[in-house]
């Protein structure tokens, strides 16, 4: 019996976002796919929308209208707990400045995404702690404060893994760092979806990066659409 193909890891249609009813669209993307695996940098103007589009893609904001599809679910179509439970199984999330539980460890960090998969609790420190040796972090128990930001870069990446979700989203990921650990953190983000087959989309503003990626596209904001069918230059 051949395999069934998979859904799209991502898969976006008509999308128009308002932050009010009687608003132009702020974000309108008309299409954009990712296959399972695959791995896009999506760049863009200050304003054109980009984190807006990865909270929209998460389930953390209804768009006014439009499909996203995540694994062949639509996350707007669920509710409440439903919604959050489907977003922590299928969807990591890397930020710039990481939001890491401070005052807790790293791998008590890994551990919290983990309460919303269907891995049992009981090996939820065994999973986390592999995760953190496999990304370098040899010292687990330490406060995620007490690490250098390269290493707390490091635990983000593990915890958005924590789940094997289909997609990561990373918004800015080396924003906040210089050349050097910028480029050992894509090295590592890269990899570490590569090994666990999840689909990868990073929004930037950093067209240096580009050439690391299967595929780019980029974001325009609503404004500059009209100005290119327009035939404004």
């Amino acid at each position: 019996m051949s395999e069934q193909p998979k859904h799209p890891a991502l898969d976006i249609r008509d999308l128009r976002h308002r932050y009010a009813p009687n608003q132009p669209a702020a974000l309108i993307v008309p299409e954009l796919t990712l296959s399972p695996g695959e791995q896009i940098v999506l760049t863009g103007s200050s304003g054109s929308g980009k984190s807006t589009l990865l909270h929209l893609i998460a389930g953390l904001m209804d768009p006014s209208d439009g499909m996203i599809t995540v694994a062949g679910t639509s996350p707007h179509a669920l509710r409440g707990h439903a919604r959050d439970r489907f977003r922590g199984r299928t969807v990591g999330m890397v930020f710039q400045t990481h939001h890491l539980l401070m005052g807790f460890s790293a791998e008590e960090n890994v551990m919290a995404a983990l309460m919303f998969s269907d891995i049992p609790r009981a090996s939820h420190r065994t999973r986390a702690r592999a995760l953190l040796d496999t990304l370098g972090i040899a010292t687990p128990t330490q406060r995620v404060e007490r690490l250098s930001i390269g290493q707390q870069q490091r635990v983000a990446i593990a915890r958005a893994l924590a789940c094997n979700p289909a997609l990561v989203l990373a918004d800015e990921p080396t924003a906040s760092l210089d050349p050097d650990n910028a480029d050992a953190a894509l090295d590592l983000l890269q990899q570490a979806c590569r090994s666990s087959g999840a689909a990868l989309l990073c929004v930037t503003h950093d067209t240096r990066i580009v050439d690391r990626f299967d595929r780019t596209q980029h974001l325009h904001a609503p404004h500059e659409q009209l100005q290119e069918a327009a035939g404004v230059a």
